[in-house]
């Protein structure tokens, strides 16, 4: 959405897309749960049942791309090649 005023010109973006810019540009300090969010946005839901008990966490969409990962401990930040192999999976 765009808002023109006689003195500035303001774009707003979105949560989701604030969201994924962050995510492209790799940072050192992506949360868990920013994780958790950003996979929701491409339909992807936390399986949270049998063997992926415990710190490996599984995500799946309905299309059944599974999305493995450990889940970071204790201050929730992903490590540079989860980013770069979920990345991958979603093909951005």
């Amino acid at each position: 959405m765009h808002f023109v005023t006689k003195f500035s010109y303001f774009c707003v973006v979105s949560k989701k897309d604030k969201l994924i810019s962050r995510f492209l540009s790799m940072p050192s300090d992506f949360r868990y749960d920013e994780m958790v969010r950003l996979l929701g946005y491409f339909g992807f839901t936390e399986v949270k049942k049998g063997k992926t008990s415990g710190s490996r966490v599984k995500f799946v969409n309905k299309e059944g791309i599974p999305i493995y990962m450990h889940k970071p401990h204790p201050h929730g930040i992903i490590k540079r090649y989860q980013l770069k192999q979920i990345r991958k999976t979603l093909n951005l």
